[in-house]
């Protein structure tokens, strides 16, 4: 991470740091622990679930997480580079709210959903079942915990149930906290968004259902001289899954005058 990118030859290796109630991944590039010498820090905060004490599987805990992860296990001076995807850009935003001395260079948001969820076209359909089905997904586990003991150790020795058991409880977690992105996820933070502009990179897609072409033309107007884009390529919300190399890339090349200073 210390110069990660003239680091970029070494193999990436995965550490597990456990913080804040969450076994947290890390993606290395380079042998070396972070200290006072590393200059930049990439963090990228995806659409997903973690961990964190407060409040295990909800949208606090994970804004919670991140900044935990940072306080404990990277040095104050560290220049930060922040690239969050959908909710990850909502989480970013809280970070910078709730702790105004992080040292951010720039932070890119990738089809930022930031505002009413609720209200766009995926949200409208996703809304009843995150916010009331997800019971569902606990029913195996409810109906486990009404057997007697000696019957649940034997269960939970089978691999299969074991599985089972673990599958359901992700679903209902991530469905979980999908709920609260629902509930909470209203108006967008525009005093966040004035006061670092100059930070932000907003890149919107023009066939995105979580945050659609409206909320980028409303932001657009709402910031005229901000770094606000639309997608061109025909990129969908989802990118990872068939172009994560292509907006990697992209990135890099927004970034990358922010990596000499």
């Amino acid at each position: 991470m210390e110069n990660m990118v003239t680091g970029s030859r070494d193999e990436p290796q995965t550490d597990f740091i456990f913080c804040c109630g969450a076994n947290t991944e890390v993606l290395k590039f380079g042998s070396c622990q972070l200290h006072s010498g590393h200059k930049i820090l990439f963090l990228i905060i995806p659409d997903a679930s973690s961990a964190a004490e407060a409040d295990v599987f909800g949208l606090n805990g994970q804004i919670e997480h991140k900044l935990a992860f940072l306080r404990k296990h990277v040095p104050k001076e560290t220049n930060l580079i922040l690239v969050g995807h959908s909710i990850g850009c909502y989480i970013i935003l809280e970070m910078i709210k709730r702790d105004p001395e992080l040292k951010i260079l720039k932070a890119v948001m990738l089809f930022p959903t930031i505002e009413r969820m609720a209200q766009t076209p995926q949200g409208k359909v996703m809304t009843p079942v995150l916010c009331h089905m997800r019971y569902v997904a606990y029913l195996p586990l409810f109906l486990l915990s009404l057997l007697p003991d000696r019957f649940k150790s034997s269960l939970i020795k089978l691999v299969f149930a074991m599985t089972q058991m673990q599958l359901s409880l992700f679903i209902a977690n991530a469905m979980y906290m999908g709920g609260q992105e629902m509930k909470n996820v209203l108006e967008r933070d525009n005093i966040t968004i004035k006061n670092n502009l100059e930070k932000l990179i907003f890149y919107y897609g023009t066939t995105d259902h979580w945050c659609p072409v409206q909320y980028y033309l409303d932001i657009k107007q709402d910031f005229p001289h901000g770094d606000i884009r639309l997608c061109e390529n025909g990129f969908r919300h989802a990118f990872v899954l068939d172009a994560g190399g292509e907006v990697a890339k992209m990135v890099v090349e927004w970034i990358h005058g922010d990596l000499k200073t």
